[in-house]
């Protein structure tokens, strides 16, 4: 086992990142168990396994971290200190958005209610491009239980939620057999997509670290050579995998109903055009409204308090 602590700039709250990186409670891959984030990942050969809490308030935080599976060696910490700053943004400056906010009153309220969430990423941009695909044209529960059940067959059960199912690595997908996913809910197009993606990954396309300062529109049109990649998968691909926080998606439907009722209006579903619109006070800043809206929603659901 290898112990040790990460100092996120300040305001920080575990609780709120986590639930917003999971969306669902049945999600086996990023767990929240008791105050506990559990992740777990395939490091080389092995499975490695991570515990990691919040010690100290939002105001002075301090998260402590245990590797209680896998290796544990100095190269394996540093590892893991950098995918846990990329997924949970711990030292991300959101100062130009507190600013930004602080002149708003009805955003304001949100920063001021939710103090401490910072907007989390996949693990990558390989990650992400899955769980669009999952979620494609589906509720965000069954989604969830598509790549539930992708890790599963890939990696074996999780022995429960208190244990993280690893994201399985691209040739692990490669190496299944379409007649299994089907068997699982995979569409046959779905299937077609995901091993795109998988096999794009494996030739080393998909690195998120070498997308962050592309132009967006650049990246758009990368994206949508994908089979099976259209708008609503890349923009939450954006937004969620590589942390572009101007990206609202505005074809979830679910994010244009959480939307609609902040903003008092009726409850009917509007179109894209008018989903973007209605997001121009907040352009710059409109991703932190579609996380703020899933936060509503995870409140409402009694998920976090």
């Amino acid at each position: 086992m290898a112990y040790f602590t990460l100092h996120p700039s300040a305001p920080f709250r575990l609780d709120l990142t986590v639930w917003v990186l999971r969306r669902q409670a049945h999600n086996a891959i990023d767990v929240w168990d008791q105050g506990t984030y559990r992740r777990s990942w395939i490091y080389g050969e092995e499975r490695l396994a991570l515990r990691l809490w919040q010690t100290r308030g939002p105001m002075d935080p301090v998260l402590e971290a245990e590797i209680y599976a896998g290796p544990d060696d100095d190269r394996a910490i540093a590892w893991v200190r950098e995918r846990l700053q990329w997924i949970l943004g711990i030292n991300r400056d959101l100062a130009p958005f507190y600013a930004f906010a602080a002149k708003d009153p009805r955003l304001g309220a949100l920063v001021v209610h939710y103090r401490g969430f910072r907007p989390p990423r996949f693990d990558s941009l390989y990650e992400g491009l899955i769980n669009a695909i999952a979620c494609q044209q589906l509720s965000l529960q069954v989604g969830i239980h598509l790549l539930n059940r992708l890790c599963r067959i890939c990696e074996g059960d999780s022995g429960g939620l208190d244990r993280a199912l690893p994201f399985p690595p691209p040739q692990q997908i490669l190496n299944l057999a379409p007649e299994l996913l089907r068997d699982i809910g995979f569409s046959q197009q779905k299937i077609r997509s995901v091993r795109a993606v998988a096999e794009a990954a494996s030739a080393g396309d998909w690195d998120e670290r070498a997308w962050p300062g592309m132009p967006v529109e650049q990246i758009r049109e990368r994206l949508l050579w994908i089979r099976g990649i259209g708008r609503w998968s890349v923009e939450y691909v954006l937004l969620r995998a590589l942390g572009q926080l101007e990206i609202f998606p505005g074809d979830d439907v679910g994010g244009r109903k959480s939307l609609l009722r902040w903003l008092g209006g009726d409850a009917t579903v509007v179109g894209y055009e008018e989903t973007i619109a209605h997001l121009k006070p907040w352009a710059p800043f409109a991703g932190m409204v579609y996380f703020f809206m899933l936060l509503r929603r995870l409140e409402e659901a009694g998920h976090i308090t």
